[in-house]
């Protein structure tokens, strides 16, 4: 996550091929988690309401450079923090773009029958919920069970949702210091019992904004007990769900947090996105009052913060990492996309090789049992490094 900086903020042109995904970021919440080091501000109406506004004109600015989207993601933040917002934001997507489905995130205060119907209405096929624990002491320590309830409330609002969209999904997290493996075994037993149609469980993501509030909060991180906690997950979770990445489990096909893993091509709108278009990664403005200014002038402009075209062997090695974390990468495919990419490739094939974590179906490469885990610390360190990079660029700007 390193860019240069002097090249000229600009995309590339769009390139025919497979449809891109369209990942939108709303950067508030009514109060902040501790633990998270996602671009996040505590939520103003009068703000959120320009952010909006500005939010639909970037969508305008994509339409009119010719690219086109298969499928939206909505993040945070709180995407339903103003949901006659985002209403309007994904209509506008909806009118501008061949949207074939559509995902978005929201916490479990939110899941409300007014919210739901609007969300219904919208078109959003999955509906991620950040439920994190049902343990009432770890989301007391989280500062989540004033906000949300105890677990066996959110239990509840879960069940009562399920149904109404073709995926629910919640987001879970593992590793916190003070989890203990009966606190997992616990959540996991509500997880069954619910019959969710997908988990999605994170590992604890640690950046250098986060490290020493988690610290605080939470006491210092086992990195030991990640492997063990992980093993205990993937166990029970895989009796009633397959692997759609190293750290999804899904009862079906459905789309995945990791929209990475399903679309090559994915631009970043709104305060703090990053985007891959056309092997060129970029990130908007982390300033919200500017991203606001630069789309509400008269000729609105990307809010892009930084640029960096990637290399061939880049982008093979990411390609790499990223189909790898969906469980398999088809090498046939890849060297039709870039060729050569076994000579860009063949040190790490041999290393994962070497430590199991591969293993042969020509012409896939396949996670063995032992490569999850392996994969689950390369993506965590690969978020963390996104977190560190928005950090570094908050600070250098003095916001």
């Amino acid at each position: 996550m390193r860019f240069p900086g002097d090249l000229p903020l600009r995309l590339p042109e769009r390139t025919a091929g497979k449809p891109a995904l369209l990942y939108i970021h709303i950067p508030f919440c009514e109060r902040l988690c501790p633990y998270c080091s996602f671009h996040r501000v505590v939520f103003s109406e009068t703000l959120c309401r320009d952010y909006f506004r500005a939010l639909r004109r970037e969508i305008s600015l994509y339409r009119d450079l010719g690219y086109d989207f298969g499928g939206i993601y909505v993040g945070g933040g709180t995407p339903t923090v103003l949901i006659d917002e985002l209403e309007q934001t994904l209509a506008t997507a909806r009118d501008h773009f061949a949207i074939r489905e559509i995902s978005v995130e929201t916490n479990p205060d939110h899941l409300t029958p007014e919210r739901l119907e609007v969300l219904k209405r919208a078109g959003v096929d999955r509906l991620s919920v950040g439920v994190q624990s049902f343990d009432d002491g770890l989301l007391r320590q989280m500062d989540r069970l004033e906000k949300y309830g105890r677990g066996e409330i959110i239990a509840a609002r879960l069940k009562e949702t399920m149904g109404r969209f073709d995926t629910l999904n919640a987001d879970m997290i593992f590793n916190f210091p003070s989890q203990t493996e009966a606190m997992i075994e616990r959540d996991l037993a509500t997880i069954l019992g619910l019959g969710l149609d997908q988990v999605t469980y994170y590992p604890l993501m640690v950046s250098d904004m986060t490290k020493e509030r988690v610290r605080q909060t939470f006491g210092e991180i086992d990195w030991g007990k990640e492997a063990r906690l992980y093993g205990i997950v993937a166990r029970r979770l895989a009796s009633a769900y397959r692997f759609s990445s190293a750290w999804c489990f899904s009862r079906r096909e459905a789309m995945i947090d990791e929209y990475i893993v399903a679309y090559d091509d994915y631009a970043g709108l709104g305060s703090g996105s990053i985007g891959y278009l056309g092997g060129t990664c970029y990130a908007n403005t982390f300033d919200i009052p500017a991203y606001i200014s630069m789309l509400s002038q008269d000729r609105p402009v990307l809010p892009l913060l930084a640029v960096r075209p990637f290399s061939v062997r880049d982008r093979v090695r990411y390609e790499f990492l990223m189909r790898l974390f969906g469980m398999g990468v088809d090498m046939t495919e890849l060297e039709g996309k870039f060729g050569g990419s076994w000579r860009y490739l063949w040190g790490e094939i041999l290393a994962f090789g070497a430590a199991g974590a591969l293993r042969c179906e020509r012409p896939h490469f396949r996670l063995t049992d032992r490569g999850r885990y392996i994969w689950v610390i390369l993506m965590r360190e690969f978020f963390t490094a996104v977190n560190n990079f928005r950090h570094y660029c908050r600070v250098r700007a003095g916001y």
